[in-house]
């Protein structure tokens, strides 16, 4: 089955536009949080529905090692078995294995990587990938991708993108051998790799473009400790050579600064674990800049986090009732600076889509931009 995308308006290079899915419609541009585990962290389901999430992210390394993909599939898919019930996105596995350097071995048949759980020995393929995303019934299945570091040189990005094609040439030929023994509504999307490189990146679209009919493309190897202007230098190169029908994921980019600048510059979807990453430690994102809510000066404040936020947060809960439960250790608390800081980006991307759909994007995130700055938020 294949995703649908209606592009509805756009402002420059920004875009608004509506994805269709099997599980449901996905208006864009959408940050979309991510569920680790199947959860987001802290968060239950229908909290995170009423923070005005329109689909989740699963990962498909933690998932395998617990508590299995076929415990998910025998449950329902990933959406029943968390009870979030709409649409959802599962990475490959790709990143996690980048991020275990001194427990894995990569060669062309994929990677050998020992599990941070248990240290038991794992094989994760190109193959086996899109089998355990096809068990976990996502909506999205990403390909089996070779992450490389942000600063990589051209030799290893060239590298990491060219075993990254042919691993994108087995996904989908496994893919549609498994369609054809058993369908399932999943979409199976690329990821383009080249470090920062420009020659790179355009190789890999290229690549990517002649291998398939892609209902949506991603960009990986971003936000991997290359400089912030590097980043936006990389998507600005690509995103005249995009295909203008289909959605672009910018993957695991989500700081607020991240999603104004990915947003003007193309991009559709983002994800992101710092909402809730920054929320566990005290930091809350709000229209008046950052605010840490261990802070002092919060001790007598009866202030919501952000007058200006509708959260369930900022509509029940004191900045001073907030910091007496960072001070004494209530869990209380990080749920729920962490469902904020998810409202909050959502209500961004969502903001931006008007701006957008109403002509007035590029005012607004000049604006935007400016106090951003001023408040000295990350």
């Amino acid at each position: 089955m294949t995703a649908g995308f209606e592009l509805e308006a756009t402002s420059g290079a920004a875009r608004a536009g509506t994805l269709v899915l099997p599980s449901g419609a996905v208006r864009t541009p959408c940050f979309m949080p991510v569920g680790t585990l199947g959860a987001v962290r802290g968060l239950s389901a229908d909290e995170v529905r009423r923070a005005g999430a329109q689909i989740v992210l699963g990962n498909t390394y933690h998932l395998h090692l617990r508590p299995g993909e076929e415990v998910v599939r025998s449950l329902g898919g990933l959406a029943r078995f968390t009870g979030w019930n709409g649409p959802t996105l599962t990475d490959s596995g790709g990143f996690q294995v980048f991020s275990l350097e001194t427990l894995r071995t990569i060669d062309e048949d994929g990677v050998e990587f020992r599990s941070h759980v248990d240290g038991s020995l794992r094989h994760l393929t190109p193959e086996r990938s899109i089998e355990i995303q096809r068990a976990l019934g996502a909506d999205i299945a990403m390909q089996f991708d070779h992450v490389v570091p942000g600063q990589a040189s051209h030799d290893l990005a060239r590298l990491g993108m060219e075993r990254s094609l042919r691993w994108l040439t087995r996904a989908a030929e496994h893919a549609a051998r498994l369609e054809q023994e058993q369908p399932v509504p999943q979409v199976l999307w690329p990821i383009i790799q080249g470090g920062t490189h420009a020659d790179l990146r355009q190789a890999s679209l290229a690549g990517i473009l002649e291998r398939g009919d892609w209902s949506g493309i991603a960009i990986g190897g971003l936000s991997v400790g290359e400089p912030k202007p590097v980043m936006h230098r990389v998507l600005e190169e690509l995103e005249p050579k995009l295909p203008a029908e289909r959605p672009r994921y910018l993957m695991g980019v989500g700081f607020p600064e991240d999603l104004v600048e990915g947003i003007a510059r193309g991009v559709d979807l983002f994800d992101c674990v710092a909402p809730t990453r920054n929320g566990r430690h005290g930091t809350a994102w709000t229209s008046a800049g950052r605010v840490n809510v261990k802070a002092q000066v919060n001790r007598l404040s009866d202030a919501p986090l952000d007058p200006a936020c509708d959260c369930d947060t900022c509509r029940t809960t004191s900045r001073a009732f907030l910091r007496h439960l960072f001070v004494v250790g209530e869990i209380l608390g990080l749920r729920l600076v962490s469902l904020h800081n998810i409202h909050f980006l959502v209500r961004l991307a969502d903001e931006a889509r008007g701006h957008i759909l109403r002509g007035t994007f590029d005012g607004w995130r000049r604006d935007w931009l400016d106090r951003h700055h001023q408040r000295g938020m990350p």
